[in-house]
């Protein structure tokens, strides 16, 4: 997962409404109308969200008739979290190959 990847996911998760909706999902696949049921917004405001969370592929959608049914990708959370786990593993192990810097500090 590249840095671009990683940011829109932070972006898509940024949102309170969007985190509260991944939420209700990890309960299992749910309806938009069910979905809708568990907040006080309107339909056009939910499809919004559900759109920025199907784009990036942190939700699946399907069509049965009229109805869109929604659930976790749970393949592209593995991924995000493997990468945040890589980012801060470089954190506590410290950069590759340090070196001081111009400062004097050890990099």
């Amino acid at each position: 997962m590249n840095e671009n990847q990683i940011a829109t996911l932070c972006k898509a998760l940024g949102d309170e409404n969007r985190v509260k909706i991944i939420q209700l999902l990890t309960k299992g696949e749910l309806c938009a109308c069910h979905i809708l049921e568990a907040f006080n917004i309107t339909q056009p405001t939910l499809s919004h969200h559900m759109k920025i969370l199907s784009e990036c592929n942190l939700v699946n959608g399907r069509k049965d008739g009229k109805w869109m049914h929604y659930s976790v990708n749970y393949k592209t959370f593995s991924e995000f979290q493997i990468a945040i786990d890589d980012i801060c593993k470089s954190k506590i192990e410290g950069p590759a190959g340090s070196k001081k810097c111009c400062c004097g500090d050890k990099k």
